[in-house]
């Protein structure tokens, strides 16, 4: 299945979580097997080389094992405050509806390890700035983001690549 007709599975859902935010569904995607491979394998062709992929919870995680066990790297979850059972470090960050505190094990991965950052969808920026941030606390370099959509009204990229210039940031579809 071509990626844009895998895309075409993505549904709006308007004033989801609250009035206002016209949120995207990708649970339609992910139920498809051919759309879900069709995405995986594309979000996975990254020209900078990894040794692990990060998701951040929730939607970031199904995308992001899926790249790590097609590529064969390891997978390092990035969730949301309290969920880890080991030492933490942890940042906090605005949402497009809200505040919230995310976490990553200390020992997530070995020092200097290459690691491509997954998530669903980059809207203000807020979750995938303050995950890079917990990625370089444990001394981890983010060779790339990758995201299924992008909301371009938001400006979620500008911001990303005011605070981390050199930072690749690969987008399936711009909304």
């Amino acid at each position: 299945m071509e990626v844009t007709e895998a895309l075409s599975r993505i549904r709006a859902i308007a004033d989801y979580p609250i009035p206002g935010v016209l949120f995207q569904d990708i649970t339609p995607l992910l139920s498809d097997s051919k759309a879900l491979r069709s995405v995986v394998a594309a979000l996975s062709k990254t020209s900078e080389p990894y040794d692990y992929v990060a998701g951040i919870e929730a939607r970031g995680f199904i995308l992001g094992s899926a790249i790590a066990t097609l590529m064969d790297v390891g997978f390092v979850p990035i969730r949301k405050k309290g969920k880890l059972p080991h030492s933490t470090f942890s940042r906090s960050y605005g949402l497009e509806y809200g505040t919230d505190e995310l976490e990553i094990h200390t020992d997530a991965v070995p020092r200097d390890s290459r690691v491509l950052l997954v998530d669903d969808v980059l809207a203000t920026g807020g979750t995938l700035e303050a995950a890079l941030n917990l990625l370089s606390d444990i001394g981890a370099h983010a060779v790339a983001v990758c995201v299924l959509m992008e909301i371009s009204s938001l400006e979620g990229r500008e911001k990303l690549s005011q605070n981390f210039p050199a930072l690749p940031i690969h987008s399936l579809i711009s909304h």
